[in-house]
Formats: structure tokens, C-alpha cells, sequence
């Protein structure tokens, strides 16, 4: 089944190119493209892709906003949101995991990285390029504490539930955690789903932010 895509940009020849680099892969299907923030909510909702590239910077209701505005729809739980951007500011990188964004990459990203990260977040996993994973967890060092009324309640978690939390917001993915907790992938599949329904998350780009957030994950721990 092929992997529906909306673009999402103000200019059209980025628009084109992006969906140049797409359509000899048959797996990935241009279903849309929109020139600006209001333009891609309303296909989004019309149309329900499974991921969207989104650019952040367009006029009038920029990407972040509109990211904020499609995943706010529950019919379109299912769709995932790919930030593509010219600007690696931190500011940019946090605001666009908070808005429920699933990846974030720069727009000078090789086509088969920007391929591989379309199907990497329709199966529900996050994805940030190195140098802004890098940078965003060396910008909490710098933030405040977080505010405990802001920050979400973890005590519904189980121990293991508070683990596998942790890790993923070091970054581990499932086969990495089981092998440290030696379980069973299918029992960390298990864990995970369980700490996203408890938690109401989307998908790891979210517990990451959630395990920083709350503490329960030090920068440079």
C-alpha cells in the first residue's frame, strides 16, 4: 500500500522538486501540494495524507501552526508531519516536536535521506537529523526547569513503563531496549504502546520531548 504525501511550501519550485525526487519511488504517493499554512490544513482535511512535508516559514499561517491545526483533527490521527526547513534554529526544532511533528529535516538533506524519512515516519517512529538531535538536547541544558503543572502526569506509568520512557528519550530504539532490559522486542512493542496510550502521545518524536520535559531524562546523562 502506497504511503500518501501532501507538500506543503511557498515556493513551487521547491514543491516540484520535492515531488520530482518522489515519484519514481512506488511506494510514495504525491497526493497534493499546498503553497501555504491554511492551503495544507485544508487538503489535509480533504484529502488525509499520511505524511505531510512541511515547511515552517510560509506566509500567513506558517507550518507550525498548521501542524498544530491538522494533528489537533482526530480524524487524522493518523497523519504525520514532516518538517522541512532551510533553518536548524533550536527554537524552530522544539516548537515543531511540540506541535506534534514527527521529523524534522533540513531542506539540503540527499533525496534518499528525505525518501527514507517519509517511510520511516508512516510506520509511526520519529526522525531528526543528527546535527539538530544534537543541538536540541544540548538546549535543555540551557532552559529552565520544567513547570510541573505544565509537565505531564507520569505516576499512571509502571516501573518498566518509566524505563522504557527513559530510553527512548536517550534515543534507543525497541531492539535496543530490549536487549538492555532483556525482554522480548514484542514486550518493549508492548511497553511503548502503552506509555503513548497512558500518555496520550503520538509517537517517540513526543516521548522524547515528554522525557526531557518531566526530568525523568538529564542532557548529557
Amino acid at each position: 500500500m502506497s504511503i500518501r504525501v501532501l507538500i506543503a511550501d511557498d515556493q513551487q519550485l521547491v514543491r516540484a522538486g520535492f515531488a520530482l525526487i518522489l515519484k519514481p519511488h512506488a511506494d510514495l504517493d504525491v497526493i497534493g501540494e499546498a503553497a501555504d499554512g491554511a492551503e495544507a490544513v485544508a487538503l489535509a482535511a480533504q484529502r488525509r495524507p499520511d505524511v505531510i512535508l512541511m515547511d515552517i516559514r510560509m506566509p500567513g499561517m506558517d507550518g507550525l501552526e498548521a501542524t498544530r491545526r491538522v494533528l489537533a483533527d482526530p480524524a487524522q490521527a493518523k497523519t504525520r508531519v514532516l518538517v522541512l526547513t532551510t533553518f536548524d534554529l533550536d527554537d524552530y526544532v522544539y516548537a515543531a516536536l511540540r506541535a506534534g511533528a514527527s521529523g524534522f529535516l533540513l531542506k539540503d538533506a540527499p533525496p534518499e535521506q528525505l525518501v527514507a524519512g517519509i517511510r520511516t515516519i508512516a510506520t509511526g517512529e520519529s526522525l531528526l537529523a543528527p546535527s539538530i538531535t544534537r543541538r536540541l538536547i544540548e538546549g535543555f541544558i540551557n532552559r529552565p526547569a520544567p513547570c510541573a503543572r505544565d509537565a505531564p502526569n507520569l505516576q499512571d506509568l509502571t516501573p518498566r513503563e518509566l524505563e522504557v520512557l527513559e530510553l527512548i528519550g536517550r534515543g534507543r530504539s525497541n531492539s535496543e531496549i530490549a536487549r538492555q532490559l532483556v525482554v522480548s522486542e514484542a514486550t518493549v512493542k508492548t511497553h511503548v504502546a502503552h506509555v503513548f496510550s497512558k500518555l496520550d502521545l503520538r509517537d517517540r518524536a513526543q516521548a522524547v520531548v515528554v522525557a526531557y520535559e518531566t526530568g525523568l531524562v538529564q542532557p548529557g546523562g
